[in-house]
């Protein structure tokens, strides 16, 4: 017996808000909101099993911290809107090299001019900055990510690699587990423990989230040793 719960947290709503702090607003609201989810699933009323929680949490990079570090030589250019004085957009060009633009951030823009750095070694380098799930480790337990950000992708049906320019690519679909299911997926009984953690469809469209997937063996009745027992009748 184990649960599977299927989640959805909330997004950035814009680019510029969730660069003025650092963890972000918005990384506090999904932080509440997924606290009050694993409360309900081991609330003391209902009998405790191992779980899985999956699907996309929108969990983003740390922005603050990522383009500090992307545009660790840059000016910044700040442009505010005439009627009220609002900042709508920002420039980050480099201090030398002809002052090329190097990032230009807006609510709904993020156009970083060399997108490789998000796919070069599937963008690992930038998992520091993926911090949101830090404050759950003794909650939950999440496979080593070996795939690039699953989020935002091109939805053109010929750019299958491309990522749009209107957030920072991000690993917002996620598999995440309690510490009980680990032992599940991890205690092997033979040889065979192939546990893959990936995504699907890397060169192909497949919309603006790319899935992604766990796959392991479980030995039958493994988890609680009477989940397979019959509680209605006694075996005579």
């Amino acid at each position: 017996a184990f649960d599977l719960v299927n989640i959805h947290l909330f997004h950035d709503a814009s680019n510029l808000i969730a660069w003025e702090t650092s963890p972000s607003v918005y990384s506090g609201i999904r932080h509440k909101a997924l606290g009050y989810v694993l409360d309900r699933i081991i609330d003391q009323r209902f009998e405790k099993v191992s779980y899985f929680v999956f699907g996309d949490f929108n969990f983003r990079l740390d922005a603050k911290a990522v383009v500090e570090t992307l545009c660790a030589k840059a000016t910044m250019q700040t442009i505010r809107a005439a009627d009220t004085n609002e900042v709508v957009k920002l420039i980050f060009r480099e201090s030398d090299n002809d002052r090329k633009v190097m990032l230009q951030l807006e609510k709904k823009l993020f156009d970083y001019f060399n997108q490789d750095v998000f796919r070069d070694n599937n963008g690992t380098a930038l998992l520091e900055f993926d911090r949101e799930l830090s404050v759950f480790k003794d909650r939950l337990y999440e496979l080593d990510i070996s795939f690039p950000p699953s989020y935002p992708y091109s939805e053109d049906s010929s750019q299958g690699k491309q990522y749009m320019n209107t957030r920072c690519p991000a690993w917002c679909d996620r598999i995440l587990m309690s510490h009980s299911a680990k032992e599940l997926i991890l205690k092997s009984e033979n040889d065979e423990k192939i546990v893959i953690y990936d995504h699907i469809g890397p060169n192909v469209c497949m919309g603006d989230h790319k899935p992604v997937f766990l796959s392991f063996r479980i030995a039958a009745g493994a988890g609680k040793p009477i989940a397979n027992v019959h509680k209605c009748c006694v075996v005579q």
